[in-house]
C-alpha cells in the first residue's frame, strides 16, 4: 500500500515539474530561437493531428527524440511504408534540431512535435492519434504518454535501446520510472549487456537486434552520392573530409593544413555554420579557401579548401574523401562516426569517445584512430597521405564491421508484423 501510494505522488510530482517547465520554457522562449521553436511548434501538433488523421485512419506511431535517433527509426520506418501502405504514419519529434531539419523530408505521413509529457497531452493525443501500434526509439521514455497507451490497449515496444547500470531504473529510488518499463509489449536492444540488466528487473520481452543504424548507412551505399561540385573541387587528388566539427576540433588541424606540403584537398563541414563562425574559420586557413554558398563563378579545382555551410550535405560529401576526422571527442561529444565507416575510409576523432558503442568498437579494431593534440594528428595524417596500404587496411576494418552488424531492422519489422 504504502509503494503504491509513494508511487501515486511520484507521477503527481512528475507530472507538476513537466507543467512548471512547459511555463518556464515560454518565458526563456522570448530569448532564445530554439526553444521559441520548441514552444511555438507544440501549439501546432493538435490542429495537425485533427487536420491530417481521421477516425478512419489505422495509424503507426514512432517517437524520437531529435535527428540521431531518427536515423534510427528510419530504417523501420521506411519498411513500415513498403509494407503497410494502408496505414498512415505519424512521426513525433521532442527536439526542434531533429523536427525542423526533417518535417518535409520523412517517409512518414504527419510529422509533428510531441507535446509535453503530461497526463492532459497524453489522454489528447491519444485520442486524436488513435495509433495501432507505437515504437519509441532508444532513450525515449515518457511515463504520462507509456501509461496512457497501455492503458487503452496499443502494444509499444522500445527500438534500438541501450541500458546502463547508471540510469535511473536500475537506482533503488527508480521505482516510477522501472513503471514505465513495464508498459512496453517489446525491446529490442543493441548488446547482450542492456538485456542482461532488463532482465535483472524481471524482463524477458527482449531481444537484442542490433542498432538500427547500420541498416541506415548501408542503405546510404545504394544511393546516387554523386555531387557535382565535389566532382569538380577533388579532381583526382585525395580528399580530407572534417565533419561535424567543434572549434577545438579545428584548432588540431587547421594549423597542420595551413603547414603541410602535403598536396591534398580539404572539405570542412562545421557543427555550428553561423556566418561570425565560418568567417572566423576561413580568415584561420592561409590556402585557398571556397565557402559553399559564396561558390558560384568560382574554379573549385583550384581551390585547396572547401567549407560546407549547409546541412544535409555532409553523408555525401563523406562519400568523396579518402581521410576523414569525425568531430566532438574535444568538445560536447562525438557526433556519427558510421557514415564515414560505411564508405570504407579511415576515421580520425578526438578522446572524448566513451558511451559511444561503435567508436569504442572501432577503436578496439584500429578502424577508428583517436588523437589527443595536433602533434598526434600530424603524425597520423602523414603515414596516412603517404601509406596507401595502411589507408586501405583501415578502411577495410570500417566497411567490414558495418556490412558485419546490419539486420536490426529485419528483426525488428518481423516481430512488428504480429501484432499488426
Amino acid at each position: 500500500m504504502y509503494f503504491s501510494t509513494n508511487l501515486r505522488f511520484v507521477r503527481f510530482l512528475y507530472s507538476f515539474l513537466v507543467h512548471v517547465s512547459w511555463w518556464l520554457l515560454h518565458i526563456l522562449a522570448l530569448f532564445k530561437q530554439k526553444l521559441k521553436l520548441f514552444v511555438s511548434g507544440r501549439k501546432e501538433t493538435f490542429g495537425l493531428l485533427k487536420a491530417k488523421i481521421s477516425e478512419e485512419d489505422s495509424v503507426i506511431w514512432m517517437h524520437v527524440a531529435s535527428l540521431g535517433e531518427y536515423e534510427q527509426g528510419l530504417p523501420v520506418l521506411q519498411k513500415l511504408k513498403e509494407q503497410y501502405p494502408n496505414h498512415k504514419l505519424l512521426l513525433t519529434f521532442f527536439s526542434p534540431s531533429g523536427y525542423e531539419v526533417k518535417k518535409s523530408s520523412t517517409p512518414a505521413d504527419v510529422v509533428v512535435y510531441l507535446p509535453l509529457d503530461t497526463l492532459g497531452n497524453a489522454r489528447k493525443f491519444m485520442e486524436m492519434a488513435h495509433p495501432k501500434l507505437a515504437i519509441f526509439v532508444k532513450y525515449e521514455i515518457w511515463p504520462n504518454y507509456l501509461a496512457e497507451l497501455r492503458k487503452v490497449g496499443v502494444p509499444t515496444i522500445l527500438v534500438s535501446a541501450l541500458f546502463s547500470q547508471r540510469q535511473i531504473y536500475f537506482k533503488p529510488w527508480g521505482g516510477f520510472m522501472r513503471k514505465s518499463l513495464k508498459t512496453f509489449s517489446h525491446f529490442f536492444v543493441q548488446n547482450e549487456d542492456s538485456k542482461k540488466l532488463l532482465g535483472s528487473l524481471g524482463f524477458d520481452n527482449v531481444i537484442v537486434s542490433g542498432d538500427t543504424r547500420f541498416d541506415r548507412v548501408s542503405e546510404i551505399l545504394k544511393r546516387n552520392n554523386q555531387l557535382d561540385f565535389m566532382d569538380s573541387f577533388k579532381g583526382a587528388q585525395l580528399c580530407f573530409v572534417a565533419g561535424s566539427t567543434w572549434p577545438e576540433d579545428e584548432e588540431v588541424f587547421v594549423d597542420f593544413i595551413n603547414s603541410t606540403s602535403e598536396n591534398f584537398k580539404t572539405v570542412i563541414a562545421p557543427h555550428d555554420i553561423k556566418p561570425s563562425h565560418i568567417e572566423k574559420l576561413t580568415s584561420a586557413l592561409s590556402k585557398k579557401v571556397v565557402v559553399y554558398s559564396r561558390m558560384e563563378n568560382q574554379d573549385l579545382s583550384q581551390a585547396q579548401v572547401l567549407i560546407i555551410d549547409t546541412v544535409g550535405m555532409l553523408t555525401k560529401v563523406y562519400s568523396y574523401a579518402d581521410i576523414s576526422y569525425v568531430g566532438g571527442g574535444f568538445a560536447t561529444g562525438l557526433h556519427n562516426t558510421l557514415e564515414p565507416a560505411a564508405f570504407g575510409i579511415p576515421v580520425i576523432i578526438g578522446p572524448q569517445y566513451k558511451g559511444f558503442k561503435e567508436a569504442e568498437e572501432l577503436v578496439k579494431e584500429k578502424g577508428i584512430h583517436v588523437i589527443n593534440n595536433r602533434q598526434e594528428f600530424a603524425s597520423l595524417f602523414n603515414q596516412l597521405v603517404t601509406d596507401s596500404e595502411f589507408r586501405g587496411t583501415i578502411g577495410k576494418i570500417n566497411s567490414t564491421y558495418i556490412q558485419n552488424n546490419q539486420g536490426a531492422s529485419e528483426v525488428i519489422v518481423e516481430h512488428i508484423q504480429s501484432l499488426l
